[in-house]
């Protein structure tokens, strides 16, 4: 079974299975055992800068369009294919903003708090940065369909890549749970959508059952090579930060893609000399959705060098199909109760001294609004970084002075039903309704100068 490649190859995350995996084969689960896989790199057959500023230099050649992507201009970091197979539509051009005035709201200091805004790439999501690197596998195997399970940014994302790369798109949405904002591009891009009735975690059961039995190439985050282009969010991070590494990275929670993407860039980057220092991470879910949260503060299921108590796992969704359980909340890109990555978010708990907390919906709607206020417009599920942020300040986990970096993971117009509602409704504090005038010149400037 292992025929290794030169520079890459797929590894089992199982200490007991370890089985590998040559990186042409197309797979999202181990043969062997039916656990996750990783992309795994020879790193001594690779030429990895000596320091991660070197790759500023790339600044220099984006008329190259591997250089001008912010997910290929860190190649080396992810090299698993040749450069004639990479994928790039321009992702990953995203800033790292200082917020002074979100930093005031969650009461840290001025010049501390960065909002990473990754609703600049062209979907209008984080995705875009692993589409583009699994897109890259998929046409170095030959891939000729591929397929997803979404609450609506990854099939945005992915038929927005299967288009450009000729590929047919099959995409699996749960009844009434996707925001249309996101529905209307993965139709616009031309993908075949099936609406199952169900919510995320029966489309993700389906999904991968008919990959499995048609040969389609599977676009969740179970790829490994979609994980590897969104490692590039952090390096794009520490390039913001004048190439040194924050504090804390806060990062929304849902099927645990980014943050076990960002586990793995940071315990690689550790390992290669290319930083001194880990920082620690926050994962934010909704109380709706917090079956993370459950598992590792309640029931204290840790990574244990990947010797991961699949009991505990398999009891607490014994009791959620007991209950009928079905994850609710206005944040629909983590409205997920059986996240795929688990286990790999475990890991970059361990790695980066992470925790996980739970926030309800209503502090999301406000965090929203403020930063809305302050600049960024963002998707619900992005907001809730900064009010999980706010409770981590106000109970002394995070200090006020240390430096954080929130990943706010989609654009304002994924979700514009649920801002329009949230300000005409007047369903929070910092609703900004609009305000019925008549319709005569002197009482509208009237209007104006009371304002």
């Amino acid at each position: 079974m292992k025929t290794q490649v030169d520079k890459a190859y797929q590894k089992c995350i199982n200490p007991d299975c370890g089985a590998e995996f040559d990186v042409m084969e197309v797979l999202f689960k181990c043969p062997k055992c039916g656990e996750l896989l990783d992309a795994k790199y020879n790193w001594d057959k690779i030429k990895v800068p000596k320091k991660l500023s070197e790759f500023a230099k790339r600044w220099a050649t984006r008329s190259n369009p591997l250089d001008f992507s912010g997910v290929w201009r860190f190649r080396e970091l992810l090299n698993f294919c040749d450069d004639k197979h990479k994928v790039t539509i321009g992702e990953g051009q995203t800033i790292l903003q200082r917020n002074d005035g979100v930093a005031k709201y969650v009461n840290m200091k001025p010049g501390c708090l960065f909002l990473e805004y990754e609703g600049l790439n062209p979907s209008g999501s984080f995705k875009d940065n692993g589409m583009s690197a699994a897109f890259s596998h998929a046409m170095m195997t030959a891939a000729k369909t591929c397929a997803c399970a979404s609450t609506g940014n990854t099939s945005a994302s992915m038929t927005l890549y299967g288009h450009h790369c000729g590929l047919n798109s099959i995409v699996f949405i749960g009844s009434g749970r996707i925001a249309f904002g996101k529905l209307s591009q993965a139709m616009d891009y031309g993908a075949k959508t099936f609406q199952i009735l169900g919510d995320f975690d029966d489309c993700m059961k389906h999904v991968q059952s008919v990959c499995t039995e048609l040969g389609l190439y599977l676009l969740n985050s179970l790829n490994p090579f979609r994980l590897e282009g969104q490692k590039t969010i952090m390096y794009r991070i520490i390039e913001g930060l004048n190439w040194d590494v924050p504090d804390w990275i806060i990062v929304p929670g849902g099927n645990l893609g980014n943050s076990s993407a960002f586990g793995k860039a940071f315990g690689e980057l550790k390992d290669l000399g290319l930083i001194k220092k880990v920082p620690r991470i926050a994962i934010i879910n909704s109380t709706g959705a917090d079956t993370l949260t459950h598992l590792v503060n309640i029931e204290k299921l840790t990574w244990n060098n990947g010797s991961v108590n699949r009991k505990i796992i398999d009891d607490y969704y014994a009791e959620l199909t007991a209950k009928n359980f079905s994850p609710h909340t206005i944040a629909s890109a983590i409205e997920i109760s059986r996240p795929v990555n688990l286990k790999k978010c475990l890991r970059t708990i361990d790695i980066c001294n992470g925790l996980v907390m739970a926030v309800p919906d209503e502090e999301i709607k406000d965090a929203k609004a403020i930063i809305g206020k302050h600049g960024l417009g963002c998707e619900p599920a992005s907001a809730a970084t900064i009010a999980g942020l706010k409770h981590l300040v106000a109970d002394d986990v995070i200090a006020n002075n240390e430096r954080v970096a929130c990943v706010l993971t989609g654009h304002l117009l994924k979700d514009p039903n649920l801002t329009v509602n949230y300000h005409k409704n007047k369903e929070g504090k910092f609703s900004n309704p609009p305000i019925e005038v008549p319709n005569d010149l002197e009482e509208i400037i009237k209007l104006i100068g009371s304002t």
